[in-house]
């Protein structure tokens, strides 16, 4: 962890551990392999979340790898940052993950998991926050209030998801 990640944290108050996880699922009439290559693209993000509004692969890579990095942008309201990511999971029509690594410290998990059904497929996103700063949870007001907004994020993402896969 760097110094400078480190005084970062501590003027917000310190690293708090946390177990804030959420999962949604919805189905989508596209088979599995559209879908993955929708999700994996990280830099069409921006037109799926409607916090993170761009991504960029660092160091050269231009195509989903474990161990790829790339960063994202995020927004809410007045509030803007930047954070970056490690993808963690690459199986095609199969799985997509990635996690955020402030600082070098893994942050949140993310993860996109696509199961074959009837018609089509079950697309599931999901996510774990490890960690955050107190000065920080504070302005997305509080824990759960956060965790809400997540979730509605995720909901959000994957019908934007679903209206693309589906689209002719």
């Amino acid at each position: 962890m760097s110094l400078m990640f480190r005084l970062m944290v501590t003027m917000l108050g310190g690293m708090v551990k946390a177990d804030l996880h959420g999962k949604v699922e919805t189905l989508v009439l596209a088979p599995p392999v559209k879908i993955y290559q929708l999700i994996s693209d990280v830099t069409r993000m921006g037109e799926w979340s409607p916090e993170c509004y761009r991504c960029e692969w660092l160091g050269g890579v231009a195509a989903p790898a474990v161990g790829a990095r790339f960063k994202g942008h995020n927004r809410r309201g007045w509030r803007r940052w930047a954070v970056p990511c490690r993808v963690t999971a690459v199986e095609p029509g199969r799985a997509f993950a990635f996690e955020t690594i402030p600082g070098g410290q893994v942050q949140t998990m993310w993860r996109y998991e696509l199961e074959p059904a009837e018609g089509g497929t079950i697309l599931q996103e999901s996510f774990q926050v490890l960690w955050y700063t107190r000065g920080l949870i504070r302005l997305f007001g509080g824990s759960q209030r956060r965790l809400a907004q997540m979730e509605e994020g995720v909901r959000q993402t994957l019908g934007r998801i679903k209206a693309a896969a589906e689209a002719r």
